[in-house]
């Protein structure tokens, strides 16, 4: 829908890299008419979305003769008629893989701390006794866990959204079908939960005889049923849908709140920052869904733990103190702020150039 009291002239547009001016909605800061418009672009023409063009294009218009600014709507809508929404599966799918060639050594000194309540030091010197060579041991699924994901929560949350918006009864907010978009982005991530069933496995020292890589896990799995390959899909939702709420809904607001960007650095670094806070807060706020998750999938055969089991036994494990629900929380939030930097800065960075 488009907002309201928009003004829309393009026939005074002056650009700055002589190509053709992108149209873009605004709203007064004042009255009257005959304005003139004078639009700055970072970089030469691109294609990408109305999202990604709101950061390209940085509009300075003022009302002829009185100095009165005319600032972008804060609505200015996301999707484009002309849209090629599978942009949005590519810019994800390469941001998480930059991620996890980056921070996979840091995600699997925290899951050593999830999984045993260990403190950094202990897990540290594990892998150092482990040796460089198993360092990266279970890289792989993970890789095709988060391109694929990071793909469907990016791509989907748009595809959503559109859907959503076009069928939108007047007097709904637009936060509303938004949030909903990412809740059920969130929820078809969880579809590929065996990706996170067998990393679990792989990184668990206790597994390291018994599983030699990916494929003889995902094998051995087989001989237990389908339904092995699942353990841990509650918290996994629970996790998911929410969390995902929060990120698409914080994102913009945040990125607003930053010091104007007016280079292509100042670009990627607001969107490093931006990403990096929300990854921080939601792996720290998700971080016992987490802990549960691992314990869960961390058995082979046998009976299931139910996710209340599974709670209540991790909090007996854990002296029944909430701080030690958190055990490892802080090299996860560090590590968070890099991996969410990347993938925000990565994301952003990549839709501009397709």
């Amino acid at each position: 829908m488009a907002p309201s009291s928009h003004v829309q002239d393009y026939s005074a547009y002056r650009t700055d890299c002589s190509v053709s001016p992108v149209p873009f909605h605004h709203r007064t800061a004042g009255g009257g008419g005959g304005r003139a418009f004078e639009t700055r672009r970072w970089s030469g023409r691109r294609r990408g979305s109305p999202d990604s063009m709101r950061h390209l294009v940085e509009p300075e218009v003022r009302e002829a003769g009185k100095g009165r600014a005319v600032l972008p709507h804060p609505e200015f809508p996301h999707h484009s008629a002309r849209a090629d929404s599978s942009k949005y599966y590519v810019a994800g799918y390469a941001a998480a893989f930059l991620n996890i060639i980056v921070t996979f050594p840091v995600n699997k000194l925290m899951f050593r701390q999830q999984l045993h309540g260990s403190l950094a030091r202990d897990a540290l010197r594990q892998l150092r006794a482990e040796g460089v060579r198993r360092l990266y041991r279970g890289l792989l699924p993970p890789l095709a866990q988060k391109t694929t994901t990071l793909a469907l929560m990016f791509g989907l949350y748009e595809d959503f959204s559109a859907a959503l918006l076009g069928s939108r009864p007047s007097g709904v907010p637009e936060a509303l079908p938004r949030a909903l978009a990412a809740v059920l982005a969130g929820s078809a991530e969880a579809a590929l939960a065996p990706f996170e069933r067998v990393q679990t496995l792989l990184q668990d020292a206790r597994h390291q005889a018994t599983f030699r890589n990916t494929a003889h896990a995902f094998r051995a799995l087989r001989a237990h049923g389908v339904r092995e390959y699942y353990r841990g899909l509650v918290p996994i939702l629970l996790r998911n849908g929410p969390s995902n709420a929060i990120f698409f809904g914080l994102r913009g607001p945040i990125k607003e709140a930053l010091p104007r960007a007016r280079t292509p650095a100042s670009h990627v670094a607001n969107d490093f920052a931006c990403g990096g806070f929300l990854g921080a807060l939601l792996s720290t706020l998700f971080y016992p869904l987490n802990v549960v998750k691992v314990r869960m999938q961390s058995r082979v055969g046998g009976d299931f733990l139910g996710f209340a089991q599974a709670l209540a036994i991790v909090w007996q494990e854990r002296d029944r103190r909430v701080s030690r629900l958190f055990r490892g929380v802080h090299v996860n939030y560090q590590r968070s702020i890099l991996s969410w930097g990347i993938i925000n800065a990565t994301y952003e960075l990549v839709l501009r150039f397709l």
